[in-house]
């Protein structure tokens, strides 16, 4: 096809599906110190940056969005190739690397006036603008034309939730996501944050005490919005999204698939993917955020 699919780090999605379908990600940087700023992945690891946070409770590191002159180092070669772009940021409520690629783009066409250019604010993050673009790869593979690929994004981007809870509310009060007097309470009650994400910003869901109990909510979140936009497997596509913890996020997955098949809500193994949210995400999560991205499959 004439055109091709860039999106920033915030998606998650592992760096070999990228790389096979072709799909262009322009990095976060991170930071421990707020001085030096690495790329993630490229210059840490995510593995080695939990590892980091893990060890050191006290550390809040920062994340920072990709320039224009990253983006604008993506997006010529590909101009140059004489193909269009369709650039998937994170929701602009969160960070401001769609504005990054705008002035990107903005640049470019005063050199190459016929570059087709088109940024879209997703509106989501993490492992849900995974799924989001990983809809716009099916797309592309599909043979489906420029403008109705990005049509059909725009369709079912506000179909997009995240139902997530995290291991402590710290990082989220830190990190200026909720009041102080929320956080408080989560440190001397050990409750745990219920969080919908949904329309690019996050929401409270409710609350409960311990790590079991906020799971099983999790999953009764899931299944409500489920019910709520009556969703099958065929319609909608689902995730799983961990931090730091594999095997309880797998544990989780398990315990998922078999919730929801209890349900009637017919999925199988492979039908219930898990990624592993990065850098850019868990500087405000902590290390142990888990839950679901949901979103409704493009038509192809």
């Amino acid at each position: 096809m004439n055109y091709r699919i860039v999106t920033d780090g915030s998606c998650d999605l592992p760096p070999e599906f990228c790389k096979k379908k072709g799909v262009e990600v322009v990095p976060f940087y991170v930071s421990f110190d707020s001085e030096s700023y690495q790329k993630e992945i490229v210059d840490i690891p995510i593995r080695t940056f939990y590892d980091q946070i893990v060890s050191d409770p006290t550390t809040y590191p920062k994340s920072s969005m990709p320039s224009v002159q990253d983006y604008v180092d993506v997006f010529t070669p590909i101009i140059q190739e004489g193909k269009a772009i369709i650039c998937i940021c994170i929701t602009t409520k969160f960070s401001g690397s769609y504005q990054s690629a705008m002035n990107a783009k903005q640049m470019l066409l005063e050199s190459f006036p016929d570059a087709k250019i088109t940024v879209l604010d997703s509106t989501i993050n993490t492992v849900l603008q995974g799924l989001y673009v990983v809809e716009a790869v099916k797309l592309y593979e599909a043979n489906v034309p420029y403008e109705k690929v990005i049509e059909e994004l725009e369709t079912i981007k506000s179909t997009g939730r995240i139902f997530f809870t995290v291991g402590s509310i710290d990082y989220l009060q830190h990190g200026g996501r909720i009041g102080k007097l929320a956080g408080m309470a989560g440190s001397v009650l050990g409750i745990k944050p219920l969080i919908t994400m949904k329309e690019g910003e996050i929401f409270s869901s409710g609350v409960a005490r311990g790590r079991k109990k906020s799971l099983e909510k999790v999953y009764e979140l899931l299944w409500q919005y489920i019910q709520e936009v009556g969703a099958t497997i065929d319609t909608y596509s689902l995730c799983i999204g961990y931090g730091y913890d594999l095997e309880e996020g797998e544990e989780f997955r398990k315990g998922a698939i078999d919730f929801l098949n209890a349900k009637g809500f017919s999925i199988k193994d492979e039908q219930l993917p898990s990624y592993q949210i990065g850098a850019t995400i868990s500087v405000h999560t902590g290390p142990y955020p888990l839950g679901f991205g949901i979103i409704k499959r493009a038509k192809v």
